[in-house]
């Protein structure tokens, strides 16, 4: 094993472990939101939902109606 090879497989783990902490604090961001708009009274979620984004508001309704059976 050559210098360059060890460089290549340090700048690979570092990569991989980047993209995955960016993965799971987004998860987290979106499971936090998610319990937030089910602990909230309807009116104000669909106020909430109808503010953000048309894609970010789909996926949370989605996940609401999958986890919490909430429409």
């Amino acid at each position: 094993m050559s210098a360059t090879d060890i460089t290549v497989w340090i700048i690979s783990a570092l990569l991989a472990i980047g993209i995955g902490a960016s993965k799971y604090a987004k998860w987290k961001t979106r499971n936090k939101l998610v319990r937030e708009l089910a602990a909230m009274d309807p009116e104000r979620r669909e106020k909430v939902l109808s503010r953000m984004h048309p894609e970010r508001a789909m996926e949370a309704r989605q996940e609401l109606m999958r986890r919490f059976h909430i429409s």
